[in-house]
């Protein structure tokens, strides 16, 4: 399966097999930082609706090409997305999305050099009722020196709250009163 996207210079980008996860995106020339490759394309649909779309989904089975836009409003790029579904997630990502007037982009936060796969951390939402092994479901094979194993954002760790000292006592001050009367001798 090799499909590409187009510009005036030829294609930016093929999907292809991937070595981090079924099918990725390629750059076919180099794209430089700041570059907006795509535009992450497909049905628009509620929340609820995915949920209802997806409820009968193996819950180990973490693939989807679901994409939260805002409060109401998600992408399902498996009902008529374009090759941005196929971007695999990356602890080091050479991309990220932004939203732009509801529309998802992805662009280049590092300059890619042809033949170089394009990754973006997903930085999937963690719910209170997740279950235990949901890091598990949800594991990363990116590779990155600094993969943290998960597709899911980072755990918010608690900050300790400071230990407060109990307030010392004032040091009774010795001969205070003649280191007064003598300093002027």
């Amino acid at each position: 399966m090799k499909k590409t996207q187009r510009s005036a210079r030829g294609p930016m980008i093929e999907v292809r097999h991937s070595p981090i996860h079924g099918y990725g995106v390629f750059a076919r020339r180099g794209i430089r930082r700041g570059t907006r490759v795509i535009e992450y394309l497909g049905e628009r649909i509620s929340h609820e609706g995915a949920d209802t779309r997806y409820e009968d989904k193996d819950p180990n089975d973490n693939h989807t090409f679901l994409f939260t836009v805002d409060k109401r409003t998600v992408i399902d790029a498996g009902v008529g997305g374009n090759e941005a579904r196929f971007i695999n997630h990356g602890c080091d990502p050479n991309c990220e999305s932004e939203t732009v007037s509801r529309r998802v982009f992805i662009s280049a936060i590092k300059t890619i050099r042809p033949g170089e796969e394009l990754a973006y951390d997903y930085s999937i939402q963690r719910d209170a009722d997740d279950e235990p092994d949901v890091d598990e479901a949800f594991a990363c094979h990116c590779g990155a020196a600094t993969c943290r194993g998960s597709m899911l954002e980072p755990r918010k760790v608690a900050k300790p709250k400071p230990k407060l000292k109990p307030k010392a006592k004032p040091k009774p001050r010795k001969n205070a009163s003649r280191r007064k009367r003598t300093r002027g001798r």
